[in-house]
């Protein structure tokens, strides 16, 4: 380029530039603010040398933008905002969790808190609210499911009991549990919840690749057991005496509480568990379980309508 133009078109030089970053930075509200409250701690060299830091700064968002995803957030981290401090005459920016990211963690938190086998994913997100409170069963269960977790918070420590709730199918039993264990689970309580027919099944299958034990263990020693649908599985005296038995009886030992949702009440569970697939009835073995089962948790009926139709 040469001539006319080349002298009508100026490139600014690199001191320019630099000079028209610097007071963009410096004369930035937020930077002003911060250098304001740590001007004793900070020399001029020291602001010129950190520079690169307070663009940094300056080019996020110190608040939370409220977006429904940290995965839309235009930050450098993603979910965390700047904070600037001092530290020995030079400049440190923090980065901390935004309230988007924090709520997220703790539903995460909560998440890990309810281990599931085999439970639907709509039960294990219910709350209180979902249990559809219309009689005053319903009212009942809400309040001894209320009790149960104040009484955790209050205390830190878990009543021993459970409740056994029993009634027609699709009446909410499931909802209870799930609303239950998401509660348990604010406050880091862990809770197991587990569909008991699908969970026999896997255990005839656990002998073939040895981990029978492990599972049993894991069911067995949860902080808080959930038992959904308890009745509704084909019996066998090995699932009734090996696997439940076992798991009734640890827990009725160690008096960890153990929750139960079941169609039949005490009684009909007691005849449903006599029954063998061999035709054999069992009533000595049936009521062995029973004990450990009436041990550990307070039976409650519920009622209303099917929820489900």
């Amino acid at each position: 380029m040469n001539g006319p133009l080349q002298r009508a078109v100026k490139v600014p030089s690199f001191q320019e530039r630099y000079e028209a970053m610097r007071r963009e930075i410096l004369e930035h509200p937020r930077v002003q603010a911060f250098l304001a409250d740590h001007m004793e701690e900070l020399s001029y060299d020291a602001i010129e040398r950190n520079l690169p830091k307070l663009q940094e700064f300056i080019n996020q968002s110190t608040e939370c933008c409220g977006c429904d995803n940290t995965e839309h957030c235009t930050n450098y981290l993603q979910g965390f905002i700047p904070k600037l401090r001092t530290v020995r005459n030079t400049v440190e920016i923090d980065y901390v969790r935004c309230e988007q990211k924090i709520r997220e963690d703790d539903r995460r938190d909560v998440a890990n808190m309810i281990a599931s086998m085999h439970m639907p994913k709509d039960v294990l997100q219910a709350t209180i609210g979902d249990l559809f409170i219309d009689d005053y069963s319903r009212v009942d269960i809400a309040n001894r499911a209320a009790d149960f977790v104040q009484k955790t918070r209050e205390t830190g420590k878990l009543p021993t009991k459970g409740l056994y709730l029993y009634g027609k199918f699709g009446v909410g039993k499931s909802f209870v549990l799930g609303a239950l264990a998401n509660e348990l689970a604010t406050l880091k309580v862990k809770s197991v919840v587990v569909f008991v027919p699908e969970f026999l099944r896997e255990m005839k299958n656990a002998i073939g690749d040895n981990t029978l034990q492990e599972k049993v263990d894991y069911v067995k020693k949860a902080p808080v057991l959930m038992l959904d649908d308890l009745g509704a599985e084909t019996m066998s005296a090995w699932t009734r005496d090996e696997i439940l038995g076992t798991i009734f009886h640890y827990r009725m030992a160690e008096q960890l509480p153990t929750f139960i949702t079941s169609n039949f009440n005490y009684d009909e569970l007691e005849h449903h568990l006599a029954q063998s697939q061999k035709g054999d009835i069992e009533v000595v073995k049936a009521a062995r379980i029973m004990e450990r089962v009436r041990a550990i948790t307070e039976p409650v009926q519920m009622g209303g309508k099917n929820r489900r139709e």
